[in-house]
């Protein structure tokens, strides 16, 4: 998932004061999670926690510490009318000078790789639907592992959540996959997402997505009956993917709606 550390070496002197802001306990509904954080310098900022008047306030309390030269400190926001935001609970937020130099960035990004990495992704296919997951799955807290066995269809560069992985037999990296895997399957050939699904659903993943229509599902679940795979083994299988009442045919809105359908999950 990109954070905002990844943008920070090219975009800011590291020599400047900043404070980091840290959403450390909440209550109620809440625009983000605990663990959320903001880097703040005098001119610019880094990451959100949510925005509207709670990040204003925010960003004003860090930037009088660095003009006042404050000590850090902790403050606790309820989410009412007179914050001007009504999600009706309350946000505490730490305010902690930091210089982030190289050794402090370095630091941070280990802490943010281990506490951000988020559910696994197992994508098949690096076709016109696949490029547009990814670009949609990088903004989200995942994993992603993208396996084709075409090397010049991925991009010289992918964002740093996904690793790629060119296998001449992809089927290969089902068995390598951790349990908690949410497996998709959209290929450029049919026979290849049938090997795959079929090497796939007896891991009994916590998602198997297959690309394709009600017409592929009953055709591949025919051929799966014959070669002895019960009924509640099937029943494992999504397909077509996507949430429900998105009709579109592009692969942006193909990508969206299945990117919704893996958040409903978590």
């Amino acid at each position: 998932m990109p954070h905002w550390i990844d943008k920070l070496a090219t975009h800011s002197p590291s020599s400047q004061a900043a404070v980091l802001v840290t959403v450390t306990e909440i209550r109620g509904s809440t625009p983000r999670e605990v663990g959320t954080t903001m880097l703040v310098f005098a001119d610019q900022f880094f990451g959100t926690i949510g925005g509207g008047n709670l990040e204003y306030q925010a960003l004003e309390i860090a930037r009088q510490q660095l003009a006042q030269g404050e000590p850090d400190k902790q403050q606790r926001f309820p989410l009412a009318a007179r914050l001007g935001q009504c999600c009706g609970g309350w946000v505490s937020l730490s305010f902690s000078t930091v210089v982030p130099d190289v050794l402090w960035q370095s630091q941070f990004r280990e802490t943010v790789s281990l506490e951000d990495a988020g559910f696994p992704v197992l994508l098949f296919g690096a076709g016109h639907v696949g490029q547009a997951l990814v670009d949609v799955l990088q903004n989200l807290p995942c994993r992603v592992t993208w396996i084709d066995s075409r090397e010049t269809l991925f991009p010289k560069q992918v964002p740093a959540n996904v690793q790629i992985i060119c296998h001449d037999a992809p089927e290969a990296e089902i068995e390598t996959a951790p349990d908690n895997a949410h497996c998709l399957i959209m290929t450029h050939s049919h026979t290849l997402d049938f090997e795959l699904v079929r090497a796939a659903l007896p891991r009994k993943f916590p998602y198997l997505g297959l690309i394709g229509s009600q017409t592929k599902r009953h055709n591949f679940e025919q051929r799966l009956r014959q070669r002895s795979v019960d009924e509640a083994t099937l029943e494992g299988l999504t397909c077509p993917i996507g949430v429900a009442g998105i009709s579109g045919k592009q692969p942006e809105v193909i990508a969206i709606s299945i990117a919704a359908q893996l958040l409903q999950l978590q």
